[in-house]
């Protein structure tokens, strides 16, 4: 009798009837991991107990406190900027009294006059009179004392030795109050900025020319000023150092047997630099140089006009000498 299999699909079908299912009880490794795993969370249950009580429960005053933490983050964020925000309202600024401009004028003069140091020497605190006469610019800059005030402060730099800030300043005085009495007085002292910071004449002459320049402005705009009679002295040495500088160049040139480079910077002496005391030097090195370019005739007119004008001096003697050779 052939026996006819038969398919159950309904939810109350067996398990043991189902396609895919078996009988057989689980293996003996499964069900000793399941055990464990049972063991441990009792475990963790009990010490969570033993603790503060069961922490899977919500009592009524956790999800109290539960939800006051969820809202109460932002709130306690804003209690603190309003502390804060009451705390800067109730500081008030506080500003610093200005003295009026003539105390601090007066304040700044008596720090320049410098106080006895074991009474061997002066001292003056150049730093604290420039910030004093700088308070009268920043504060009162229209009143009378912030011209006082700028010229003071260039005054004090030059004193110092600062002379490039001082510089500064004096250019700045010129420049602001071009028609304050005190202009020929600041360019004088301009040139003078620069004069201390001339080289020796083998060296870049740029400081000695912008002295030069300040000057010829100060006699320019004021020709009868006092500092100009000054000013007029200080000239003579510069334009001198100038002349110098260009025999020296000459001198290089003539020694290395250049004769025209020489030549061009000896009459350069004698056009822009007559009457300073060189000329007989410059004079007879230029002859020098047109005895050696083949031009005698030049040369020896040369020689005899430093022997004529300038016959006592130690360039006289050589002309002659050069004169004698020819003859």
């Amino acid at each position: 009798m052939r026996t006819r299999a038969v398919k159950l699909t309904g939810p109350d079908t067996p398990d043991s009837v189902r396609p895919g299912t078996s009988n057989l009880p689980p293996p003996p490794i499964q069900i000793a991991a399941s055990r464990r795993k049972n063991a441990e969370a009792d475990s963790t249950r009990g010490a969570a107990r033993a603790v503060g009580g069961d922490c899977s429960r919500r009592t009524p005053s956790n999800r109290r406190f539960r939800a006051g933490s969820r809202a109460g983050f932002p709130i306690g964020l804003l209690i603190a900027l309003l502390v804060l925000s009451q705390g800067c309202a109730e500081k008030q600024p506080t500003f610093e009294e200005i003295k009026p401009a003539d105390e601090l004028y007066a304040e700044g003069l008596e720090i320049l006059e410098g106080r006895r140091i074991l009474g061997l020497f002066n001292y003056v605190n150049y730093d604290q009179a420039i910030e004093t006469f700088q308070s009268i610019i920043d504060n009162y800059p229209y009143s009378e004392f912030e011209e006082k005030a700028l010229l003071k402060i260039a005054d004090a730099y030059f004193a110092d030795h600062r002379y490039e800030e001082a510089l500064a300043y004096y250019q700045d005085f010129v420049d602001l109050h071009p028609r304050h009495e005190n202009v020929p007085y600041a360019l004088l002292r301009i040139a003078q900025c620069h004069f201390n910071q001339i080289e020796s004449i083998d060296r870049d002459q740029t400081e000695t020319r912008r002295a030069t320049e300040a000057l010829e402005t100060l006699i320019r705009r004021f020709p009868y000023a006092p500092e100009t009679r000054e000013g007029e002295r200080m000239m003579i040495e510069l334009r001198t150092r100038l002349a110098l500088n260009m025999i020296h160049i000459a001198d290089f040139y003539l020694d290395r047997t250049h004769w025209q480079s020489a030549a061009v910077r000896y009459r350069r002496v004698l056009d822009e630099y007559p009457g300073l005391g060189l000329d007989a030097r410059a004079l007879y090195r230029l002859g020098l140089c047109m005895e050696n370019m083949h031009r005698e005739d030049e040369a020896l007119r040369l020689y005899h006009v430093v022997v004529e004008n300038y016959a006592d001096s130690p360039a006289a003697k050589r002309a002659r000498a050069r004169i004698a050779r020819a003859d």
